[in-house]
């Protein structure tokens, strides 16, 4: 066990994303930051994740403006992290080498410390070039070995699938498969491993393996990140720490719990009756804790759960003998190795505190909480709620004609989200796989790397519509248009490197962000005199609905974002021609005519949010029809 044990704070980025769904403002940040001054974390997670996506989509903010402020104020007492998906960086999409050296190093001169680079499938190819660039321009590259499970199958399924000829495979995700990523990590140049367990789904005994066994077998730090949405959380970092973890992931207590990682608070009790040290002022992290209690108020509308923790100071509270007393007999039970009895201690511990309960449903399906929320309210989108289980239970089938991907993100939302597909293909009688997302087909076809196991030929080409394994060629990458704004001066959408990073990686949603941003420049630049107070108020042109004459009406079978509309009024379509790209539940998928034809009306306009069943667009018999056809 360590004398000494160092703790990255999560608060800022994966606590605010886990419980409030990346809401935080800047001026809540600025807020807690003179406190976090004098914290003394050894690091703080503030940054990548869902953060740069979040500040621009929700908070009109800048996400390099996040990283700075936050460096100016505190990169000389802790060192800053982020998370990012190795070449994929934040998407799907795997990037240029140009690129994710041009990320790593812009991230790193704007204050970054740390980059925990991760890859879903767990394929080290994908981490290379980040461990690499991040070195380079003087990060520590923290490599992430992320945590899943087989899908379970009963012993008669086993023994069917073997007489069908298609015999399952044996467990995958064993012990020496995570031991043998951590030591190609760390031959590829890795600062530290961190066991990422994005879906709390790691029993406490088999983090006290893997924790030894990779401070058996590593000579870099051991790093250990869970969640507490099914229940297993305080008594997986309790193992961690009492088997030698060097760092652990926390939160401070109003900003923990639930869906949320552990408390420091906790882990500061179990550390003191361990006599381990921790170097944090947790003076200070009290004082931080005030403050998150006006936070949390302030997001209210985006918490996760409706009640808050009971008050705890570890300085200055006395806990009743009998709670006391559990922190004890918590200890027993890790060096007893009765997990059981750990789990029920810990649990008495959360619930005297009043943090939410464990998510049964997430721990029995063995699924991530964000990839179970997501399934639910995907059919409920679609109207189809009572087909949940079934969705639940083609999720095994999926992964394994998939190539068994780990279900962290944003493989977890692939496979989720195509399993959905998938029930509801089949409550319509047909095939399971009728529809597919494009990001599902990407998978399938190796766009995003080495899957744990081979994906059958037969079935790639049932996908793809070839046998073959064909790995995204960065060569064919297209940068994003960046074009010139007439209406605002002339200028670029985007003016400097880092606004041209935000359309490269964030496509979507920066191009209505910086937009938004030269519009708000222009119009500062027309003002004589720059106003104490501006209140800006945005014209809705509402659009006047003609009425029109329709042929077939092609219907949105989903609701979601129109990315794109692939024809054009006039064009010849054939039935099941891919007609508009859909993004539903983060996944796009490629909208097919139901007609052949003539396109008359084009109802749908990229960018536009649309509802299941919304007409995107008609099609008529012949080109003559079109004029008749057309709106009054």
């Amino acid at each position: 066990m360590s004398k000494k044990l160092l703790i990255r704070d999560l608060t800022l980025r994966d606590g605010q994303q886990s419980l409030f769904a990346t809401r935080m403002t800047q001026a809540q940040v600025d807020y807690l930051l003179p406190d976090y001054q004098d914290a003394n974390f050894y690091a703080m997670e503030v940054w990548g994740g869902a953060v740069p996506d979040s500040v621009m989509r929700y908070l009109g903010e800048n996400p390099w403006t996040r990283l700075k402020t936050i460096h100016d104020s505190v990169g000389n007492v802790s060192k800053l992290t982020a998370l990012s998906r190795g070449r994929n960086l934040f998407g799907y999409t795997p990037y240029t080498e140009e690129i994710i050296e041009g990320f790593c190093k812009t991230s790193i001169n704007n204050g970054l410390g740390i980059m925990r680079i991760f890859d879903a499938l767990n394929d080290t190819n994908n981490i290379k070039s980040t461990i690499k660039y991040v070195k380079k321009h003087g990060g520590i590259a923290d490599c992430a070995v992320c945590y899943t499970i087989d899908p379970h199958f009963s012993t008669m399924e086993r023994i069917k699938a073997f007489f069908k000829g298609k015999p399952l495979p044996k467990p995958v995700f064993t012990d020496q498969y995570f031991l043998n990523l951590a030591l190609e990590m760390e031959k590829l140049g890795a600062d530290m491993i961190s066991i990422k367990d994005m879906s709390g789904l790691i029993p406490p005994m088999r983090v006290a393996k893997l924790v030894k066994l990779f401070k058996a077998n590593l000579s870099i730090p051991v790093d250990f990140h869970t969640h507490c949405t099914p229940g297993y959380g305080l008594a997986a970092v309790l193992c961690a720490v009492m088997s030698g973890a060097d760092i652990v992931d926390t939160n401070i207590w109003n900003f923990a719990g639930g869906s949320a990682g552990v408390a420091i608070e906790l882990i500061y009790t179990f550390a003191k009756k361990l006599g381990i040290e921790m170097d944090v002022n947790m003076e200070a992290v009290a004082k931080i804790n005030q403050k998150l209690v006006d936070v949390r108020k302030e997001l209210s509308a985006f918490d996760a759960y409706d009640s808050f923790p009971n008050p705890y100071n570890p300085l200055t509270d006395t806990l009743p003998a009998n709670v006391d007393k559990m922190f004890d007999d918590a200890i027993a039970a890790v060096n007893a190795g009765n997990e059981e009895s750990l789990l029920n201690i810990c649990h008495q511990i959360e619930d005297y505190f009043n943090f939410p309960k464990p998510n049964t449903k997430v721990k029995e399906a063995e699924v991530p909480g964000g990839m179970y929320s997501n399934m639910v309210a995907q059919l409920k989108a679609l109207g189809s709620d009572e087909i949940l289980d079934e969705a639940m239970k083609l999720i095994p089938q999926v992964r394994m004609d998939a190539g068994l991907p780990p279900l962290v993100t944003p493989t977890s939302q692939i496979v989720g989200a195509q399993a959905v597909n998938a029930a509801m293909s089949l409550k319509q009688g047909k095939e399971m796989y009728s529809n597919t997302s494009n990001q599902f087909q990407s998978l399938v076809k190796g766009d995003y790397g080495k899957t744990p196991i081979p994906v059958k030929p037969e079935f790639r080409k049932q996908i793809c519509g070839f046998e073959d394994e064909r790995p995204f060629d960065t060569n064919s990458y297209k940068a994003q248009d960046n074009p010139t704004l007439p209406e605002f001066g002339g200028v670029k959408l985007a003016e400097n490197y880092e606004e041209e990073l935000l359309l490269e990686l964030f496509p979507l949603v920066a191009k209505g962000f910086l937009k938004k941003l030269k519009k708000e420049q222009f119009e500062a630049k027309q003002k004589e005199a720059a106003a104490a107070q501006q209140v800006e108020e945005k014209v809705v042109e509402e659009k006047v609905v003609k009425p029109m004459k329709m042929g077939k009406k092609v219907l949105a079978p989903m609701p979601g974002r129109v990315i794109s509309v692939l024809v054009k009024t006039g064009d010849k379509v054939e039935k099941g021609q891919p007609i508009v790209i859909l993004e539903s539940m983060k996944m796009e998928n490629n909208i097919v005519s139901d007609f052949s034809g003539f396109v008359n009306n084009i109802i749908a306009e990229e960018g536009e949010t649309i509802a299941a069943d919304s007409v995107m667009l008609d099609i008529v018999a012949s080109e003559d029809e079109i004029s008749a056809l057309s709106p009054a």
